[in-house]
């Protein structure tokens, strides 16, 4: 999935939103959907199945999302610890996707549009990103903080029960818990991470895409040995994702909370929204190439 733009010296807690929403799965109107249940007594589908599901729709339908662009605008607050903000950065950047992989330009910082030199920056950095992506299959990661677990790796390590049907803003969904089993041997740092969050995913029945998912620390998580940074038990996050155009399934939202120490010294506590509208879909043929707004609800 796309990752959430949130401290560098955390970034590897992005890598966590991939547990469980694979690459966003998308969804094309010429694919048959998973039928839906006749009535809330319907049986509960198997959560393994209901997963590859999931992860197979995105691997056949993941183009349809490079037709997309929007935007994304993250609030990252400094809390003290009598609860108090010291500290509010915003970021604003331009979310497009190449070979299956999410590509973030960063167009504006606390309000204000990158001067000339940092936008050339930026210009070369997406530049190298995008040859990159190119060059990397969609199932890997980009770049080594972020990195990424298959379902059947996580399948393995986490543990899922009370499954349940939900009515969700007008949708009928598949809810059910998750947490890590501590007992399962794992390879990499965002396997060790599964071990240590529990929660719960929302996936909508009749699209088989996530919907919603929260999920939190369950203990103490240490990079590199507590060497590079301790996330404390607690630290919790959130991510949604709506039908956009009545075709594909794109982020809507995000927020969380991370309290941690950096290099055994410096500890905080912050506070993160990420807020996504101005969906584009671009139509080309081969006269011209333009882009049509539509709202998070679908709707031009």
């Amino acid at each position: 999935m796309r990752t959430l733009k949130i401290p560098p010296s955390l970034l590897f807690v992005a890598g966590i939103g991939a547990l469980l929403m694979p690459a966003l799965p998308v969804r094309s109107q010429s694919a048959p959907p998973a039928p839906a249940p006749s009535a809330q007594s319907a049986p509960i589908p198997d959560v393994p199945t209901l997963m590859k599901q999931v992860l197979d729709h995105q691997h056949a339908l993941e183009k349809i999302r490079e037709n997309y662009t929007y935007r994304s605008l993250t609030t990252t607050d400094d809390v003290d610890g009598h609860g108090k903000v010291t500290k509010t950065e915003t970021e604003e950047d331009e979310v497009f996707y190449v070979n299956g992989h999410s590509i973030e330009r960063t167009v504006k910082k606390n309000g204000q549009p990158l001067n000339d030199h940092d936008q050339q920056k930026e210009q070369e950095r997406i530049a190298k990103l995008v040859e990159k992506a190119g060059k990397t299959p969609p199932d890997q990661p980009l770049q080594g903080p972020n990195e990424s677990i298959s379902i059947h790796q996580i399948l393995d390590i986490l543990q899922v029960s009370n499954p349940r049907r939900e009515m969700f803003r007008g949708r009928s969904t598949i809810l059910f818990d998750f947490a890590g089993r501590r007992d399962a041997k794992t390879h990499g740092m965002a396997e060790g991470a599964a071990k240590k969050i529990a929660g719960a995913i929302w996936i909508d029945e009749k699209d088989r895409e996530v919907v919603r998912m929260e999920m939190h620390f369950t203990d103490n998580f240490h990079v590199a040995g507590g060497l590079l940074a301790n996330i404390a038990k607690g630290s919790a996050f959130n991510f949604d994702q709506a039908l956009v155009n009545g075709e594909i399934w794109l982020p809507t939202g995000a927020e969380g909370t991370i309290d941690a120490r950096v290099l055994l010294v410096k500890g905080f506590h912050q506070h993160f929204t990420e807020r996504d509208w101005d969906y584009k879909r671009f139509h080309v043929d081969a006269e011209q190439e333009k882009s049509v707004a539509v709202k998070p609800d679908g709707k031009s």
